[in-house]
């Protein structure tokens, strides 16, 4: 009889759910994931990183932006990204190296996060040598030659003809600092490719800035910890199913076999979110935010076995527990044995202290706050601040250089601020 329900519900969901929003700024290239980066050595890659210049498309994406790798594993392949980060409108760059090209060649797409612009962009590594563009040769680097990313870029799905040159000016800010991603690495309300709190998220956050991800746990009815922002099921965060209220009145079974989120992927578990960050991605910290409502043993388990699982794979990963309510407090209180089970508090400095806390997590509404962030520092205690969007006020806390790491939806902004900071 369950299995017909099922069945039935499935119909229901073909007939009246196949229907989802339409994006008005979807990606205009596909990667072909193929491992590896084309010519893009590790020392190229190196090489590469640095705050340049923005000389042709200075209009578009602003006077200087910021070049970052991050890669991907796939077993034991390994997939090379570089991203762009222009500080213009939230915008960034997204692009994989040609495997095929006799040249240092790249290709991808660019996004500007508050706005639906995007559009596609190939770029070619070059060098100038006595103030002459040549190919660039990885031998041949001398120390008075500079590294400019020449090519061009579209708006749209439109073939590249608006010129774009990128010249290296410094290396990257290398203070260490943890830019951390909203709903494991930003919102599906902003139009990005993937869905908030999706594995296939996870795997974006490094190319959009993040070294470390927020992610919003809940417990369906049956006690399956899952991945879900909302208290209910709504048209903002999946597909239309008929299916309504709160998350935790469906079992886990229901939600896997009858909800697709916006664009089409399964709510994940925690286990799955998890088991992604360790195997396939270099993120280096995960926040558990405490949405659920009930004991936090399931929770507390599920993160001291992927801690080690960590450790096993020589990661360098921290999975916390994030507190953001007395109510959470209490059922942190409530665990039989608090051993290995690193928390962040985001109440004031006095409970944080009082629950041995390592990080001290504050709204960042509530100001700099600089006495009270010092303090806790001096301490010994991590602080970092949340969730900050504003760009103004992203630039003003990283260059105060108090905090320890900033928790937005756009990790590319924060990403940009930090990485671009002269030392």
């Amino acid at each position: 009889m369950k299995s017909v329900i099922y069945f039935l519900l499935g119909v229901l969901l073909i007939l009246t759910g196949s229907c989802r929003k339409n994006y008005e700024a979807p990606v205009p290239y596909a990667f072909n994931n193929t491992p590896g980066a084309g010519h893009f050595v590790p020392s190229v890659r190196q090489s590469m990183e640095g705050v340049y210049a923005v000389s042709d498309g200075a209009g578009q994406f602003g006077g200087q932006v910021v070049l970052k790798w991050t890669y991907l594993l796939n077993g034991a392949d390994t997939n090379h990204y570089l991203s762009i980060f222009t500080g213009t409108d939230a915008g960034y760059f997204n692009l994989e190296g040609n495997p095929k090209a006799d040249s240092l060649v790249l290709n991808g797409y660019w996004r500007k996060l508050v706005n639906t612009s995007t559009g596609l962009v190939q770029l070619t590594v070059k060098s100038k040598h006595n103030g002459r563009l040549q190919v660039y040769d990885t031998n041949k680097l001398e120390t008075a030659d500079t590294l400019v990313l020449e090519g061009l870029y579209s708006n749209d799905k439109a073939s590249p003809t608006q010129k774009l040159t990128l010249t290296y000016r410094r290396p990257l800010n290398s203070r260490p600092f943890s830019i951390m991603a909203h709903r494991s690495g930003g919102r599906t309300s902003d139009l990005l490719p993937v869905s908030e709190n999706s594995v296939e998220m996870i795997k974006l956050a490094s190319r959009l800035g993040a070294t470390g991800i927020e992610i919003d746990v809940r417990y369906t009815k049956d006690g399956v910890p899952i991945l879900y922002h909302d208290n209910a099921l709504n048209l903002r965060l999946i597909q239309k199913n008929g299916l309504t209220g709160p998350i935790e009145n469906y079992t886990y079974e229901q939600l896997n076999t009858l909800v697709r989120l916006v664009n089409g992927e399964k709510i994940p578990t925690l286990e799955e979110a998890l088991e992604t960050v360790v195997t396939n991605t270099s993120l280096s910290l995960v926040w558990l935010d405490t949405k659920y409502i009930g004991p936090m043993d399931k929770v507390q388990a599920i993160q001291q076995k992927y801690r080690q699982k960590a450790i096993l794979n020589r990661r360098n990963l921290r999975i916390i527990i994030g507190l953001p309510t007395t109510e959470a407090v209490d059922q942190y209180k409530a665990l039989a044995n608090k051993d290995n089970t690193p928390i962040l508090c985001e109440l004031d400095t006095a409970i944080t202290r009082s629950l041995g806390a390592r990080i001290w997590a504050p709204r960042w509404t509530l100001g700099p706050q600089t006495q009270e962030v010092l303090a806790m520092k001096a301490e010994g205690t991590t602080v970092f601040v949340w969730t900050l969007d504003e760009p103004k006020f992203i630039q003003e806390f990283v260059s105060q250089n108090n905090f320890d790491g900033i928790l937005s939806n756009y990790s590319s902004v924060v990403a940009y601020y930090h990485y671009s900071e002269q030392q």
